[in-house]
């Protein structure tokens, strides 16, 4: 015990650095903080806001930063706790899966050997390290700060100055606590565009505009429709009465009304309803709900893989981009639990928060484009399902009835897309009548309940 304790005071005084000895002693390490595996095969992810910045201290399982995969954002949280030395990336930059996102000093109490090392490697960065004025080390650290984008925005912020050209750390916030807002991006670009160009440089900026990286979401998209093109895909398109299903809707809507607090959503749109009826079709025709599997090289190794459960994807415009959640088994839901999955997805949707659990397995997806506008479209499938419908915009249009009379009905165009290599016509059409009589009435849902 006295060789060892000798041992280390030998060496600690003999560094420069050190001048006093104690009986105990707690070392300071430096710790890489790894991004690490978070599955899906994603290789890299882009840093979209840092919770830290360099100085501050963070505990175990405090968020250090969000990063937005292909797939999903997530959050991630320290696995140790200290002092936050380094920030690797700056907002909007690509880390690599396995590389430091930041550097923690931590406390660690380690053998004599590491003692020494540690020690001797101190006394020789001492000796060789010329130090810097007390003024260039704050002016750097401010300028660390600036760099690793200590700004309070959110990602939809961050995106929108991004999409302008707009260096969001030159921004001054409006918000509470120097929040950026929206409309700071705005009236900061509108005075930028105001400026005179003063350099031959900045006219052939202007008219040739600015080339921006691919976010994540639009690299995934990018891969994901590249591949699903390679399909020969068959289209089919109709027209559907809703006046039914409005019908219908109301009648919803009047018993939540009456049950106030009992669902988290406040009132019943139309997508439940076709969703429903939806998988209701799919029962009848399981091709539809398939994916094939094999080598696609190789014909006779092909085969269609039937799937029992139907995780139903709605394609959803967030501030990130188009992302496709799915709700599942949706075979064994009711409309009301249907309803409330589309509700907590929408929220989730809003934050970038859908987790990717809820982003696998999809097996057919209804994309609602006439929220927006539109009336037919060409919806293109994924590669690992069979089938995609895109609802238009309802319209109020004049039919004829039994009686040949013209009147008012409620119209709502739908596209379908299908993997011709296995879906032939006849097969997409009848599947799409059966879906669309369930909507055009109602009252066959009671029928169709196990």
């Amino acid at each position: 015990m006295y060789s060892r304790s000798a041992s280390l005071f030998k060496t600690i005084s003999s560094s420069p650095r050190v001048s006093h000895f104690h009986s105990s002693f707690t070392f300071q390490a430096v710790k890489p903080f790894l991004l690490a595996d978070i599955g899906e095969g994603i290789t890299e992810c882009e840093v979209i806001q840092w919770f830290v910045e360099p100085g501050s201290t963070v505990a175990e399982f405090d968020k250090i930063c969000e990063v937005q995969s292909d797939k999903a954002s997530v959050e991630i949280s320290s696995r140790f706790a200290g002092k936050v030395l380094k920030l690797h990336h700056g907002l909007n930059d690509i880390a690599k899966v396995g590389s430091p996102l930041v550097d923690i000093e931590t406390e660690d109490d380690d053998d004599e050997k590491n003692v020494q090392e540690q020690v001797k490697s101190e006394s020789i960065d001492n000796i060789n390290t010329t130090k810097q004025p007390a003024k260039e080390v704050v002016q750097q650290q401010q300028n660390n700060l600036k760099s690793n984008g200590a700004v309070n925005a959110t990602p939809a912020v961050r995106g929108l100055a991004k999409e302008r050209g707009i260096d969001i750390n030159n921004v001054v916030g409006t918000g509470k606590d120097g929040r950026v807002l929206k409309e700071d991006i705005l009236s900061f670009g509108f005075v930028t565009e105001k400026e005179p160009i003063k350099s031959v440089a900045q006219i052939t900026e202007r008219v040739e505009g600015r080339a921006d990286s691919l976010s994540m979401i639009q690299k995934a998209m990018f891969k994901s429709m590249t591949q699903s093109l390679n399909i020969p895909q068959l289209g089919f398109k109709d027209d559907i009465e809703i006046d039914a299903s409005t019908t219908y809707r109301l009648a919803l809507n009047k018993h939540i009304s009456a049950h106030p607090g009992l669902y988290p959503f406040a009132k019943m749109t139309y997508l439940p309803i076709f969703v429903k009826c939806l998988s209701i079709a799919l029962t009848h025709y399981p091709i539809m709900n398939a994916k094939l599997v094999g080598n696609q090289e190789d014909v006779n190794s092909m085969k269609i893989n039937y799937r029992s459960s139907h995780n139903i994807g709605i394609a959803m415009d967030t501030p990130q981009g188009l992302i496709v959640p799915n709700i599942k088994d949706v075979q064994d839901k009711t409309i009301f639990e249907i309803a409330s999955e589309i509700h907590r997805l929408s929220e989730l949707g809003k934050n970038n928060a859908i987790p990717m659990s809820d982003l696998k397995g999809g097996t057919i997806t209804l994309s609602n484009i006439g929220t927006i506008g539109g009336t037919y479209a060409n919806p293109v499938i994924v590669s690992s399902e069979l089938a995609i419908v895109a609802l238009g915009k309802m319209q109020k249009l004049p039919r004829y009835d039994a009686q040949e009379n013209i009147v008012a009905k409620q119209i709502m165009p739908v596209s379908w897309s299908a993997d011709h290599r296995i879906i032939d016509g006849a097969t997409i059409a009848r599947f799409g009548n059966h879906w669309k009589n369930l909507i055009e009435n109602p009252a066959l849902l009671a029928s169709e309940l196990r």
